[in-house]
């Protein structure tokens, strides 16, 4: 049986669109992607302000859609979600990939609008860990993913339930429709689930890993961007999502989505059975920590704490929405006015990366950032 592979490589702006082409072919991408077939391209916005090491960068959207076109895959269709702090159309346009999704004419869908994807019970054939105690009348997912293959787009940082987010995580927010805030208790074998859901449902599976500016610290949106130079790319979720954790400095095999999705044969996380082709990085280590913010400290009392038998009360009735208005506030009116934007500004004066994004076309007048709170969260 052959040995996972992880593609990764230090790249700079002048040459990054060029080095996602050299990856996509060293991980193997046009044989992990059935041909003829239509590719979803899932990217990652975990904030629509555009908070560098957050989100999907232009330059991996750009380059990942090259390298697809250059390998026969010109059916692309993008598809966007929601989350109770995110909204998907300031997304695309605050961090600038809405006007590439135009330039490369490719369709844009989303699965928080009933009038565009529909949403089909699936029975699973493996074993559930988690989906099927919290939804006992059945799994839902957008009947759209059937027999296409997928490409996820996700960065490299730290969160806070997770420990780190990549690929596996990238799944939720596409294969989970509003009632996913439901999972939290049992994230990790949430995220186990939606792997074995992606493994019987699509044609194909690959991740492009953006590790230009990673995002160190209580993540997935307040953590501190730092700039790395490095992108990944494999077939394997497991795999991609492990050499990224031992990057960052972690012991992937600690963590727990990754070690139950290794045990159950869905992919490697082990490093040291990973074949790592570009870079050298087994001694890489970014020494990163995840910590603690406001919300997760409210959070973790809530998922895993003393609270957590309060969850049903909590998460399952309108009380819901005092958290969701609680999460918006705290991080679209305290955390990024009072030192995300100042962060992003200093990132600005300094950063090769940031000046690269600086250089994307900018699909909002410049006083944006002045207008983009007058919308409220969705729920």
């Amino acid at each position: 049986m052959a040995r996972s592979k992880v593609a990764v490589l230090k790249t700079k702006p002048a040459t990054v669109l060029d080095d996602y082409a050299r990856l996509a072919e060293m991980a193997g991408m046009r044989a992990a992607l059935a041909p003829g077939k239509t590719t979803i391209l899932k990217d990652n916005i975990s904030w629509h302000f555009p908070y560098l090491s957050a989100n999907t960068t232009p330059w991996q959207l750009e380059g990942a859609i090259q390298a697809l076109r250059a390998a026969g895959q010109n059916d692309l269709v993008a598809v966007h979600n929601d989350t109770v702090v995110t909204d998907p159309d300031r997304g695309q346009k605050f961090n600038k990939l809405e006007p590439l999704y135009r330039r490369h004419g490719i369709v844009e869908r989303y699965n928080c609008r009933p009038d565009d994807l529909k949403w089909v019970v699936y029975k699973p054939k493996g074993a559930m860990r988690a989906l099927s105690r919290v939804f006992p009348d059945g799994i839902e997912v957008p009947e759209f993913f059937f027999g296409k293959n997928i490409v996820h787009l996700p960065t490299v940082k730290c969160h806070i339930y997770t420990t780190t987010t990549g690929a596996m995580k990238n799944a939720f927010g596409g294969l989970l429709h509003q009632k996913r805030h439901y999972m939290h208790s049992w994230i990790h074998e949430t995220l186990v689930d939606l792997l074995v859901i992606q493994k019987e449902i699509h044609s194909g599976l690959f991740a492009f890993m953006d590790g230009t500016i990673c995002g160190n610290g209580p993540g997935p949106r307040t953590m501190i961007p730092v700039e790395k130079d490095y992108i990944l790319a494999s077939s394997d979720q497991v795999a991609i999502d492990a050499v990224a954790a031992k990057m960052m400095g972690f012991d992937p095999l600690n963590i727990g989505y990754i070690r139950m999705a290794h045990d159950a044969g869905l992919g490697c996380g082990d490093p040291r059975d990973i074949e790592v082709v570009g870079e050298n990085v087994s001694d890489v280590n970014f020494r990163f920590r995840v910590g603690n913010n406001f919300a997760s400290l409210v959070g973790d009392a809530c998922w895993f704490g003393p609270l957590k038998w309060a969850q049903k009360l909590f998460f399952r009735t309108p009380l819901v929405y005092l958290f969701v208005f609680g999460s918006y506030f705290y991080h679209d009116f305290l955390w990024w006015p009072l030192k995300g934007r100042r962060v992003q500004r200093k990132l600005a004066e300094t950063g090769q990366w940031a000046k690269l994004f600086a250089q994307y076309e900018a699909a909002m007048p410049p006083d944006h950032e002045s207008r983009i709170t007058n919308h409220g969260p969705r729920p």
